[in-house]
């Protein structure tokens, strides 16, 4: 016999007893379908709570599973400042005939403790200049997860139209590619990796006339679809945060966390007059204000996934905070 162990962890909203055991047998049940496991192939299971956490022992989700002979141990996690609340943890000891890896399970917030393991998915939404690809790319980062960059996933399928000899403006040309397409994103060492049909092309769908491709082909509803089909693909391979206009209601509707950032009308118009006066191009600032409203209307209203709030998703104004504020916020967010 090979002797293994398999890890797990899962949280609560609050120290209650039903919803600690219902819970608890959820992880339970995840981690042995997950692995294939049968209660025979189990030794023992340790369970480790929060200090938050003592209205019931998790052990008795284990018996109530039917796990009648198996020996259990329920002990009090070490506390830390600053970690994870209202956390169960899991420690399965496994005999097993043949070796094979085994795969560990987090749910709910204990997605957090292992992002590498864990696929932990964040939707940032809200409208232009709200700073959500800013905000995106620096939390990602800090993570040491994927910023999966939608935009660049629009520009590579403008890439392939141009490269075809199509028009991005024609519907039926546009539509007649998609089947045939693939496009992924990856982070590498050096950042991340767009890649069209397997080829590498994060250089060279930086340019304008990319760009102008690409927002042509972006109103297709076919193509939003197909990208949309590939973005949800990617979420389940890998931990990521993902930044648009529909992220949380229609992308990812079962993130792990969700955020809605905005800001003033204002003061967005004044990033954005500021981002082109540092490029040293001459603008209006009324004439991008009005731009902006115009944006907002259009994006709030169309008929195809518009912009709004996901009733679950936090809402943060970033009109008067600065970008460290934000990222601070969504930290703690994760962590409670």
């Amino acid at each position: 016999m090979n002797f293994f162990a398999v890890r797990g962890a899962t949280t609560v909203s609050k120290n209650e007893k039903e919803e600690i055991l219902e819970k608890t047998k959820i992880l339970l049940t995840q981690l042995i379908e997950t692995n294939k496991l049968s209660f025979q192939d189990i030794v023992s299971i340790i369970f480790t709570t929060t200090k938050d956490i003592d209205a019931v022992y998790p052990a008795v989700a284990a018996r109530e599973l039917g796990m009648k002979s198996i020996p259990l141990t329920c002990c009090q996690e070490m506390h830390v400042k600053g970690s994870l609340p209202l956390c169960i943890r899991v420690l399965i000891h496994v005999q097993l005939e043949q070796s094979r890896a085994l795969q560990p399970v987090y749910l709910e917030k204990a997605v957090m403790l292992r992002p590498d393991l864990a696929k932990l998915t964040i939707a940032i939404d809200g409208p232009a200049g709200a700073g959500k690809s800013t905000i995106a790319r620096l939390l990602a980062n800090r993570m040491g997860i994927l910023y999966l960059d939608t935009g660049a996933m629009y520009r590579a399928m403008g890439l392939k139209v141009l490269e075809k000899g199509k028009d991005p403006g024609n519907s039926k040309e546009v539509i007649d590619l998609l089947p045939d397409t693939d496009i992924s994103v990856q982070l590498g060492g050096e950042g991340q990796k767009v890649f069209l049909d397997g080829r590498e092309v994060t250089n060279e769908i930086r340019t304008g006339e990319i760009s102008d491709a690409a927002s042509k082909i972006g109103i297709i509803p076919e193509v939003r679809r197909k990208l949309v089909e590939l973005q949800r693909q990617i979420a389940k391979t890998a931990s990521l945060v993902m930044d648009g206009r529909d992220i949380g209601t229609y992308v990812m509707p079962n993130a792990a966390l969700k955020v809605f950032l905005t800001a003033s009308p204002e003061e967005r118009a004044r990033r954005r007059w500021k981002e082109l006066k540092q490029k040293g191009m001459e603008s209006d600032y009324d004439t991008i204000l009005q731009e902006i409203i115009q944006r907002d209307a259009n994006d709030s209203n169309r008929s195809f996934a518009p912009l709004r709030k996901a009733e679950d998703a936090v809402l943060i104004d970033t009109t008067d905070k600065s970008i460290e504020q934000v990222i601070q916020k969504l930290e703690n967010l994760l962590q409670n």
